[in-house]
């Protein structure tokens, strides 16, 4: 890895989908993911966009859930019904697939930030709405998330 290779995706950026679905790649974020971006669909209504070995790391903590459980079955289901592997075009953009768009309204107004080892495409207001909502439960947060002297 070279000394100005990110190891975790950090920022927040505001790019639009255009009328094709597709959605231009902050520029930081481009050198770790033109070999290729897995979409799927993320937590509270958000668009995942993982690398592929990041997705494969993922993945693989996943099968080790026993298929006998149902919330692991369905947390698949959810996971791998939505995903698609996507490569930026020359321009740097990605198409975002329908079902993505759908499940996480994306029409026009995005914000992608970065989540450590992967990225999140948001709407814009559901963006801004989330951050309202936990903004105050934010710097509580550390003691439940991170024990430790931090």
């Amino acid at each position: 890895m070279s000394p100005v290779e990110l190891v975790n995706f950090f920022g927040t950026y505001t790019p639009r989908l255009d009328d094709k679905g597709r959605l231009f790649l902050p520029a930081k974020f481009r050198p770790r993911l033109d070999g290729g971006v897995v979409l799927t669909r993320g937590q509270e209504n958000c668009v995942y966009g993982w690398t592929p070995e990041s997705f494969n790391t993922f993945t693989d903590e996943l099968r080790r859930a026993p298929i006998t459980d149902k919330r692991s079955r369905n947390f698949a289901r959810m996971l791998f019904s939505g995903a698609s592997q996507e490569v930026p075009d020359k321009q740097g953009r990605i198409a975002v697939p329908a079902v993505l768009r759908e499940w996480a309204s994306l029409d026009k107004d995005c914000v992608v930030i970065g989540a450590m080892d992967r990225i999140e495409i948001w709407d814009a207001a559901r963006w801004n709405e989330f951050q309202e909502n936990e903004s105050a439960a934010f710097a509580d947060m550390s003691d439940e998330v991170m024990p430790g002297d931090f």
